[in-house]
């Protein structure tokens, strides 16, 4: 299709007029199962009616205000925020990218204020990924993202994930921060390992180092619990939040406790949009709807459950290698070219998203039903046996 949209995308020759739930419709009525749910965003899927409703009750009173003045609905949705987690304070922004640049910006300047002007590094690891800024292409350190954009911003060292001995070689008086993605979802579905995570908490606290969690792809209940990190036991300084939060409206948010958050004083950091009326609504209710026991029980044992279907079909097939992540967050390995799979399951109007390391990634909606799971099995088994 030649129209005036950039292309910085590979795009599949479809579009969709309309969604209910895990279905999209194309406007010739054909439907499709959405396991791709805009890369983990539409965490309720589609035209959830609560949302809608929120969305549209905040439309008919005001939809932006700057932040030069007080937000009443971005204080609400801050103060559930930081009730459920480690934070004090939020900043609000768009978008994951956005989320994760003030997360970086917080660190340094949290050393700064101390007087530490030498403490700006930021150790990162490989197969992350943190946005397509400069910045956060930066601390990815991916060649193929950095490539034709000049000089990558200086400060950041990325090292092999779980690899101890490297970390502990790669601490000295100019680090600032670790940025750690608890499960990488770009990267190929990759989690931490639990050990590994304790022991970046114990070097962190003994050489006041600032623990950076990026949960943009991860958090908002995608894993069963609210935010990847409590399956870990381990608080950050600072997380990065966005897509899942705004069930498919754009916000983003930096959580920080007190003592990072100081550093931030007026005029070091902004956002024109950033929790407006509009996107604050709708992440309340987000947020209302996620943040319940009941809610998070049910995706943890909806992933149990997939989990278990996808490995029966790993031990009835040649052809996948591995089942990688938590809840519903979702990576199945290839032994062949994943985008054979991928295109197969498209051709059968099965939605997934690829990922690095010859994977694709399940991101259903949290609220997919078991008979909906039991669909997507079924569809698998059958590409799988086809090919």
């Amino acid at each position: 299709m030649n129209n005036s949209v950039a292309k910085t995308y590979n795009r599949k020759n479809v579009s969709f007029s309309h969604g209910n739930g895990i279905y999209l419709y194309t406007a010739d009525g054909d439907k499709y199962m959405d396991l791709a749910a805009g890369i983990a965003v539409n965490i309720l899927g589609h035209s959830n009616e609560k949302l809608i409703e929120a969305l549209k009750g905040q439309a008919e009173k005001l939809w932006h205000v700057s932040n030069l003045y007080n937000i009443e609905g971005q204080q609400k949705l801050a103060e559930k925020l930081t009730l459920s987690s480690f934070a004090d304070k939020v900043f609000f922004c768009n978008s994951g990218a956005e989320a994760v640049e003030c997360t970086i910006k917080a660190a340094r300047r949290y050393h700064f204020n101390k007087g530490n002007n030498d403490k700006s590094k930021i150790i990162t690891f490989k197969g992350s990924f943190h946005g397509r800024t400069l910045g956060t292409i930066a601390a990815a350190n991916n060649s193929s993202h950095l490539e034709g954009f000049g000089l990558p911003l200086q400060g950041f060292i990325n090292i092999e994930r779980n690899n101890l001995d490297e970390l502990k070689s790669s601490i000295n008086d100019t680090i600032a921060a670790i940025l750690i993605e608890p499960i990488q979802g770009e990267g190929g579905i990759n989690t931490f390992d639990e050990n590994f995570i304790n022991e970046v908490s114990n070097i962190a606290k003994a050489n006041d180092i600032l623990i950076l969690f990026d949960e943009v792809q991860c958090g908002m209940g995608r894993t069963g619990k609210l935010f990847a990190h409590e399956w870990f036991d381990v608080n950050p300084d600072v997380m990065a939040l966005a897509k899942g939060l705004g069930g498919g409206f754009p916000i983003g948010a930096c959580l920080m406790t007190d003592e990072v958050a100081n550093a931030l004083g007026p005029g070091t950091h902004g956002s024109t949009f950033g929790g407006n009326p509009l996107a604050s609504a709708v992440g309340n209710c987000v947020m209302d709807i996620v943040n319940n026991n009941s809610f998070l029980a049910e995706v943890e044992e909806k992933g149990k459950i997939f989990n278990s279907k996808l490995n029966k079909l790993k031990a009835g097939s040649n052809l996948i290698s591995e089942i990688r992540g938590l809840g519903l967050m979702i990576g199945i390995k290839f032994n062949i070219d994943s985008s054979i799979v991928a295109n197969k399951l498209f051709e059968k109007n099965l939605l997934t998203v690829g990922a690095g390391d010859n994977v694709i990634r399940l991101l259903p909606p949290l609220n997919i039903t078991k008979s909906e799971i039991d669909e997507v099995i079924d569809i698998l088994d059958i590409t799988l046996r086809e090919i």
